[in-house]
């Protein structure tokens, strides 16, 4: 193997694929990235079984080859270098690197000995603007569980119903949905929110349209001259939209700066108590009061006016409300609840493609 690639380019790959390697996997090679020519491209790939993210760039190539070096290494080093470019020459598993002023050699493992994720064959594909999917990820990507014990709750639900996708992530105590897009496809994929994070991380700002490509057990995302490839977690995911209430007795619609700026300040006094913080609404004074209360510190209210119907109150966890309003992006939030025990659903009124339900807290 023997080529040129400009650092830039290079350290961008390593950049968006090294952070999947891990030294602390039983598979020493699964800590290398695997350096391979294809065509005119460089690709540089790397995988911990459950994942596997490849880059593609630009290359002078002028003989073709393969080879896996220690990612972490390769990473700093390359990063180390001044812009310019790089020539890569293969010598009998040792990587030679040099430019006009570094010259160092890399020893590598045999490409044969890398793993490589199954090819998707007979898969269905759709495509998605990425900055849509990007955004719908965040949106609700909070919501799904790192507790292992339950994997079903530790992914992200992609699923198309009614001729539109929809994303979908709940931990239990709270539950995220987001409507992406029409889509005619037959799609309910659960993918580990682990792999959603990599792939938030390979969008960036990339606003343009993106493939996706998925069987009963994997789904590939192309974007970007980055390919992602993931295992899907097997699973019956829970019914939740039975958890979302139609018809509420008590809603609040104010501004979401304003229910921010109440919410962060309880919740420095609701530190003691796991973030619990108490919601009242007031249709009478036409406000919606939180109270906090830290034994040792001293207590707090904070009020905000809004459109009130009905009056109740409710317990909630505090990050978990913060989480929720820092998800909505509009200017309103409404904040609807029944009763004590019952879910508490926060929608924008002039947007009605997100929703976000939080379960109360016993008072």
């Amino acid at each position: 193997m023997q080529l040129q690639v400009t650092q830039e380019n290079l350290n961008k790959a390593l950049g968006i694929v090294a952070r999947v390697a891990s030294a602390r996997n039983t598979l020493p090679i699964l800590a290398n990235v695997l350096v391979k020519t294809v065509g005119n491209r460089l690709t540089i790939s790397a995988t911990n079984l459950d994942i596997a993210i490849s880059q593609h760039i630009g290359a002078k190539v002028v003989e073709e080859g393969a080879i896996t070096v220690p990612a972490r290494l390769m990473q700093d080093f390359i990063s180390s270098l001044p812009s310019g470019v790089i020539d890569l020459k293969l010598d009998d598993n040792k990587l030679h690197i040099s430019t006009d002023k570094y010259q160092s050699v890399v020893n590598g493992v045999l490409a044969d000995d890398f793993p490589v994720m199954p090819e998707i064959s007979n898969g269905n594909t759709w495509t998605i603007n990425a900055a849509t999917l990007k955004k719908g990820l965040q949106q609700v990507i909070m919501a799904a569980s790192s507790d292992e014990s339950r994997p079903v709750l530790t992914g992200v639900l992609l699923q198309v119903s009614e001729g539109r996708l929809y994303a979908a992530a709940t931990d239990s105590y709270r539950l995220a949905e987001k409507n992406l897009s029409k889509n005619d496809q037959d799609v309910r994929l659960l993918i580990p929110a682990t792999a959603i994070q990599d792939l938030l991380r390979i969008i960036g700002d990339y606003d343009e349209i993106m493939s996706v490509t998925h069987d009963d057990q994997q789904i590939l995302f192309q974007a970007n001259d980055v390919d992602l490839v993931a295992r899907l977690i097997d699973g019956k995911y829970p019914d939740y939209r039975k958890l979302i209430p139609t018809s509420f007795a008590v809603e609040a619609r104010l501004k979401r700066a304003d229910l921010v700026n109440v919410t962060k300040v309880s919740s420095l006094f609701a530190r003691e108590s796991a973030g619990s913080i108490t919601i009242n609404v007031d249709e009478t004074s036409g406000e919606l009061s939180i109270r906090s209360v830290a034994s040792q510190l001293g207590e707090n209210t904070a009020s905000a006016s809004g459109t009130i119907a009905g009056s109740g109150s409710i317990t909630l966890n505090s990050r978990y409300l913060l989480d929720a309003l820092h998800a909505f992006s509009g200017d309103e939030v409404t904040f609807s609840f029944n009763g004590k025990l019952e879910p508490t659903l926060l929608k924008d009124p002039n947007n009605d493609d997100y929703a976000h339900i939080i379960m109360p807290l016993k008072s």
